[in-house]
């Protein structure tokens, strides 16, 4: 893939309002836009197998630099012929920078114009992040979308705090492009840059990001910053002041937000991809999605319930088991309840994002998420 071919890497194929339908063209294939990215953060999905994943047709995931670089290591990996062959996945792998991660480990992390320094909430050791170390630990794990170091200022915020954040992050995107040129040049297949983009809960701060990151040309945008403790008001604020700012030749990825209200809303706001551990996470903790809201199977009103956990679903999970099975597999600690809820979870938003693109290409986006609203949590237990 040469670089005028990488910029050409995305086309919109329709478009309803703001929300677009279109083709990410990657190194391992192409992704249909809007898409959910379920996120492999150790190499792997949790709770689910390779068999879940290639039944779902999951063709692009998220899979997290910062965990892989401590452990099992970048080295190892390349080793092993790079992300794709460690994990056996054919797909497309998006890596973020582990920028968020550093960000959460506020009394292990020190930061300054280099990067970030930290320490392993393994073993305590001291290691060190800079704009072009973080392309160089992607590029040893060979995925095919890298994110850039960014700082993820905590919220509440001030203003000057937060623009302090977005000046160091643009510092170091600039840095990360001539990195990244480096280290692409370097490769049999071209990988594709997704530089994050901060300014907190500011719409003024989003488009100075947004300015910014379109002058450097990078292949999509990774919009950071979200999801951070603020009302989801301000989120949907500067989200929307964000993507009006960016050029709509970019695909644009919403970092680290996926629940069904996400879903919808983004889209409607221009975004293409999104990724979220939610999906997994709460199905580790008996939380069931349906059409008509959440379900939690550890509770008592479920000891006797026989029908299928979703009726409206397809999924093997939903043909074969009834909620008073799943609530009993919850109440007696089995591992299989983790493996099923979680694969019938993933299964749901990745059903949601192939609704809305029929949608989209249909024209009928808003008529389509109105009719998904009304239904969704009407009744949850």
């Amino acid at each position: 893939m040469t670089v005028a071919q990488a910029r050409r890497c995305f086309k919109v194929e329709a478009e309803d309002g703001r929300a677009r339908a279109g083709t990410l063209e990657t190194a391992h294939g192409p992704v249909q836009t809007p898409v959910f990215m379920p996120v492999a953060t150790q190499a792997t999905l949790k709770a689910m197998t390779h068999a879940d994943i290639e039944g779902l047709g999951v063709r692009a995931m998220l899979a997290n630099a910062y965990h892989l670089y401590l452990r099992p290591g970048t080295d190892l990996i390349a080793k092993a012929g790079g992300l794709h062959a460690f994990m056996s996945y054919d797909g497309a792998i998006l890596t973020d920078s582990g920028g968020f991660q550093v960000y959460s480990l506020a009394d292990l992390r020190k930061v300054d114009e280099d990067g970030v320094t930290f320490k392993s909430h393994h073993d305590g050791s001291l290691h060190t992040l800079t704009p072009r170390k973080v392309i160089e630990i992607q590029s040893a794990l060979g995925s095919d979308m890298w994110a850039t170091l960014d700082e993820c200022p905590a919220y509440p915020c001030d203003r000057k705090r937060a623009d302090e954040a977005l000046e160091r992050t643009m510092r170091w995107t600039e840095e990360s492009k001539e990195a990244f040129e480096r280290e692409a040049g370097k490769r049999e297949k071209r990988p594709l840059l997704f530089p994050i983009l901060q300014g907190s809960v500011f719409p003024e701060l989003r488009r100075k990001a947004a300015e910014h990151l379109m002058t450097i040309d990078p292949d999509g945008v990774s919009i950071g910053g979200f999801s951070v403790g603020e009302d989801k008001k301000l989120t949907w604020e500067a989200l929307s002041a964000t993507t009006e700012a960016l050029s709509k030749e970019k695909p644009r990825y919403l970092m680290g937000m996926g629940t069904p209200e996400d879903l919808w809303e983004a889209v409607g706001l221009g975004i293409d991809m999104m990724d979220c551990v939610w999906p997994t996470r709460v199905a580790r903790h008996g939380q069931a999605m349906v059409r008509t809201g959440k379900l939690n199977l550890v509770n008592s009103a479920f000891r006797e319930d026989f029908s299928p956990l979703d009726p409206d679903c397809q999924c093997w999970v939903c043909k074969k088991h009834t909620r008073a099975y799943l609530s009993h597999l919850f109440r007696s600690h089995e591992i299989s309840a983790f493996q099923l809820v979680s694969h019938h979870n993933v299964c749901f938003l990745m059903d949601i994002m192939k609704e809305i693109r029929a949608a989209i290409v249909a024209g009928r986006f808003a008529g389509a998420k109105h009719e998904f609203f009304a239904r969704y949590n009407r009744k949850s237990s």
